[in-house]
């Protein structure tokens, strides 16, 4: 089934988007968590410059 849904992603378009993942270190325990989005690809560098 997921290669029925991974074909139709393509076709209509799918392959535009990104999946992006940033490290973000918690201010309180100093930790790093990731902050994972699917984003169109024009928009991945904004996704990085905002905090």
């Amino acid at each position: 089934m997921a290669k029925k849904v991974v074909a139709t992603l393509k076709k209509e378009g799918g392959n535009e988007y990104v999946k992006v993942i940033k490290a973000v270190k918690s201010a309180k325990t100093g930790s790093y968590t990731f902050k994972e989005e699917i984003v169109h690809q024009d928009n991945a560098k904004d996704f990085f410059s905002k905090s």
